[in-house]
């Protein structure tokens, strides 16, 4: 009899173990998003599956730093302490830097900052589409974004203040910043670099080639966020497509641009970013949505904002 009421306490206890675990709350996708002329500030779109897109009506944060104070290319990720770090091109030329803010709930935001990280090139026309990217193997952030400094990199038939490269800078809090580097060279001007981590040590790069004649969208792959990034891909966008933004949608990849001169967004899926199929038509995305970047937040989040 004592053995049996002390089995009954055991299984008692581990109902309870199991009732108390806590349930992991519902996620949305969040897209980050402008409006032309970039002058209002950030807004959002999000979605449940990833796919089709509602906007949440607002603005929520305004432009404040930067020659220009716009906010372009806002983009976005989530620390594992539940902050988000938000980066944005505020100028389109003359600005040596990028703006820079921090929330815990995608409402209240942090003062914002001009972070300054090409002020040792003084001949530097811009400093466009910072995209950031948390590094779960370091603990740190990584920001790249282009630009163009004229006569230091072979043309071709780009001119020479608009033949960009990607640089890149690291930190954990905006208020301690790494020098900068160069992040990626491909031979040709680029822009609109987004860092994909699949696996350990395996990495994708999707990227902008701005030379004219192309304009188009490409893939590198690499072991670490930071490359060596190997050979450059045959793009799988047609021309005048730029801002690439990727949501992992099941096993899937859905790789979301801009294309411009069409005012609508495309968008390609993959598995491997070595075959794409068009999802153009399967895709529903706001108009006058502008490019910005995906990341998961909680419903409360979410649901905080729509109220």
């Amino acid at each position: 009899m004592k053995t049996r009421m002390n089995f009954s306490v055991v299984l008692l206890m581990l109902f309870v173990i199991v009732s108390c675990k806590p349930v992991a709350e519902k996620e949305y996708y969040v897209f980050t998003s402008f409006h032309e002329p970039a002058t209002e500030g950030l807004r959002y779109l999000y979605s449940e599956d990833g796919i089709h897109w509602d906007s949440i009506p607002g603005i929520w944060l305004t432009p404040q730093v930067g020659l220009q104070k716009v906010m372009r290319d806002p983009s976005i990720t989530r620390t594992p302490d539940g902050t988000y770090h938000l980066v944005w091109t505020s100028s389109w030329k003359g600005d040596q830097g990028f703006g820079y803010a921090s929330s815990k709930d995608l409402r209240n935001w942090s003062e914002e900052k001009f972070i300054p990280v090409m002020q040792y090139e003084p001949t530097t026309v811009n400093t466009w589409a910072p995209e950031i990217f948390y590094d779960d193997v370091k603990d740190e952030l990584i920001v790249v974004w282009a630009s163009c400094i004229p006569d230091r990199f072979e043309c071709g038939i780009e001119e020479n203040k608009n033949n960009h490269r990607l640089y890149y800078i690291t930190t954990k809090d905006f208020e301690t910043v790494s020098e900068t580097k160069l992040f990626y060279d491909p031979g040709f001007s680029s822009i609109d670099a987004v860092i994909v981590k699949r696996a350990a040590e395996d990495y994708v790069l999707v990227f902008k080639d701005n030379t004219r004649n192309s304009r188009n969208i490409k893939v590198a792959f690499g072991k670490s966020p930071i490359g060596p990034w190997g050979e450059v891909s045959e793009p799988f966008t047609g021309m005048y497509t730029e801002g690439p933004a990727v949501a992992k949608v099941g096993d899937e990849y859905y790789i979301y641009y801009d294309a411009y001169r069409e005012f609508k967004f495309g968008a390609a899926r993959t598995k491997d970013f070595i075959n794409f199929t068009d999802a153009g038509e399967e895709i529903s995305v706001p108009k006058l949505h502008k490019h910005g970047t995906i990341v998961k937040a909680p419903a409360s989040h979410i649901e905080g904002l729509l109220k």
